[in-house]
């Protein structure tokens, strides 16, 4: 199973634009001096009842240097912004979490209980007062700049790239070579931009000795992909382009118990895959992926894997397109948790299991999309999954005029990288023995959808 997360779920790029939507009032600093009225008198404080609540749910990014609109570290930096706080979980957009709640427990379920909700409102409703600063509990201890431990080790992009203020960009790539000249665990592994303000994703890649991924480019230095060469081929033994870590909005870094890690082999380069969207004003970014190492040599390995179908033709005005992936187990192997990807139609994808008996498994029900959270639900109970099981899913579109997030409903609309194209993607991570070779986790070739290539989704 994987290691437990205050999750950041608010490290949203443009997250005062969206908080503005939601809310429907100005995100500018509220006056710290306002009074806030009382409409209900109630016990209920910040230190003794809201603090405990905000540490557990949204100090993991509502602090400084995380991207949020504003911090919750202290009373003083969350009082201003009490009302919408409690617009916020009242509505249940904050924080946001989209399983249905009818299928399996995730560990990193965010949505608060109903009685945190109260509590929050009650605390507004009561004038938002401070309390007895006794009643504080301990700082919890951050890593400026990460959510995971310390990083033992950290690659950056070479030197900042510059962002304009408007236009469309194509994803850029940087190959880093890790030195590592033996095989090297990775229990802990965060990808973290330094202006979340327009990173909309990273995605770093292991990219083995020998492998054809990105052959002959250059290292250290930024390009776009080129076309790939009709003569690749697929590493001989390894996957091609191993996925170790991705960011978005709302995507926790990977963190693993002991005895499970992710492997970067000798000799290996980090392939950052970088996709920026300009906000209205110049800017640069130089992201970077910090690792913590494993103690020793795990018992599991852990991979990312993913089911998708690229070959939809969604028409236009359609509100309800279907669109079907599924990638079928050689080996036995325990699932961790799953990752729904689509762009701005995504309307709502399920998970379901087809065990070798013949028995189906519903395992996540994703039932309203939304495109603006990258969301990993992780297994609260990891699966043990036979080898021959059907991991399937389904998603549907809504390609009309009704989606408000549809940037053109008279469109045809494909597979693409950018947003306003589509994808869709089922990633899970797996845990498998470690001595086995992960090219024996792939579908045979031809007969199912294996691991991206050079030309990998986006998160």
């Amino acid at each position: 199973m994987r290691r437990t997360l205050a999750i950041g779920v608010w490290q949203l790029c443009m997250a005062a634009s969206l908080l503005g939507q939601m809310a429907g009032m100005s995100t500018r600093t509220p006056d710290p001096a306002a009074k806030i009225p009382v409409t209900k008198p109630s016990n209920v404080t910040f230190t003794k009842d809201v603090a405990p609540i905000v540490q557990q749910n949204c100090q993991s990014c509502h602090r400084p240097g995380e991207g949020t609109p504003f911090s919750m570290m202290t009373y003083e930096d969350a009082r201003p912004w009490a009302v919408m706080m409690k617009q916020m979980v009242v509505t249940r957009a904050m924080p946001p979490w989209f399983e249905d709640g009818k299928t399996e427990k995730f560990e990193n379920n965010r949505s608060l209980t109903q009685a945190q909700i109260d509590t929050i409102a009650a605390w507004v409703d009561a004038g938002a007062p401070e309390g007895d600063p006794k009643d504080m509990p301990p700082p919890v201890d951050f890593v400026a700049g990460w959510t995971i431990p310390k990083p033992d080790i950290i690659y950056q992009l070479p030197h900042p790239f510059a962002i304009p203020a408007t236009g469309i960009m194509e994803y850029q790539y940087v190959i880093v070579p890790t030195g590592f000249t033996k095989d090297t665990w990775v229990q802990d592994v965060e990808a973290a931009p330094t202006d979340r303000s327009v990173v909309h994703h990273i995605v770093a890649y292991v990219r083995r000795p020998g492998s054809n991924y990105f052959k002959g480019q250059p290292t250290e230095t930024f390009f776009e992909a080129p076309k790939a060469k009709t003569d690749e081929k697929a590493q001989k033994d390894d996957v091609p382009s191993d996925w170790l870590v991705g960011y978005a909005p709302g995507q926790p870094p990977d963190m693993f118990v002991p005895g499970q890690a992710k492997l970067i082999p000798a000799g290996s380069d980090i392939v950052l895959e970088v996709h920026y969207m300009p906000e209205g004003k110049a800017t640069t970014d130089q992201a970077q992926v910090g690792l913590v190492l494993a103690k020793e040599a795990p018992k599991d390995r852990a991979m990312t894997l993913s089911a998708g179908n690229e070959d939809f033709k969604i028409p236009p005005g359609d509100p309800d397109y279907r669109v079907d992936a599924s990638f079928t187990l050689r080996r036995d192997v325990t699932l961790l948790g799953m990752h729904p990807h689509m762009h701005m139609r995504g309307k709502d994808m399920s998970y379901r299991l087809i065990l070798p008996s013949g028995e189906t498994r519903n395992i996540l029900n994703v039932p309203h999309y939304n495109w603006r959270w990258q969301l990993w639900y992780n297994l609260a109970k990891p699966i043990d999954l036979p080898a021959g099981t059907r991991i399937e899913c389904t998603a549907h579109y809504d390609n009309s005029a009704k989606n408000p997030d549809n940037p053109d409903p008279t469109k045809t609309v494909t597979w693409g990288q950018q947003s306003f194209d589509e994808m869709m993607v089922c990633f899970f991570n797996v845990a498998f023995p470690a001595d086995t070779p992960s090219k024996e986790l792939l579908p045979m070739p031809k007969t199912e959808t294996a691991l991206r290539t050079p030309s990998s989704p986006s998160q």
